[in-house]
């Protein structure tokens, strides 16, 4: 529970009484619990933000006119639609397991998001290879970016230019 601050100028340092008010205002209008607290934050978020999860309503959507036809290993699930469009294409999407980061879609997804092929690629995965790497985020905007020599945030400063580089004057 937290605490009042009573400050020492309105009341004296043993104003018992006022101490007494302070506490009984905080406990008429209780914190909720967390678990609460971490529930309605979830569902609010979900009505209101799309970068982070999926919204209620393309949830919603998702339920009534598509079908998940897989998931990869990140948790993103795959869905199409039920029906074909007025062109006969299928539509296809992805709702991510998280934060919506395009390059979260490993390229056998890709592909089947894209019309590349028409199997769901769980089916013909082939074997992994030895040098394939493991997924890494998007670190752009973040501390973890790729930050060239000479970049401000490592100090601006890069070695002189060497060999047949020849700056420009424009009195030549």
């Amino acid at each position: 529970m937290a605490t009042a601050s009573i400050s020492p100028e309105r009341h004296g340092p043993g104003d018992k009484l006022a101490r007494c008010r302070a506490k009984a205002a905080l406990r008429a209008f209780p914190a909720p619990p967390n678990r609460l607290t971490a529930l309605a934050m979830n569902f609010l978020g979900k009505i209101f933000t799309w970068w982070d999860g999926a919204t209620i309503g393309t949830l919603l959507n998702s339920w009534m006119t598509g079908e998940q036809v897989g998931s990869d290993a990140q948790g993103n699930r795959y869905f199409r639609a039920k029906k074909k469009n007025s062109l006969g294409q299928e539509r296809r999407w992805v709702i991510y397991d998280g934060a919506n980061d395009a390059s979260r879609v490993p390229a056998e997804w890709h592909g089947w998001l894209h019309g590349a092929f028409d199997d769901v690629p769980e089916s013909n995965l082939p074997p992994a290879r030895i040098w394939e790497a493991d997924y890494t985020p998007n670190a752009t905007g973040t501390a973890q970016a790729y930050r060239p020599a000479g970049a401000l945030e490592r100090g601006g400063q890069r070695a002189r230019a060497t060999g047949d580089y020849e700056a420009w004057n424009p009195d030549a």
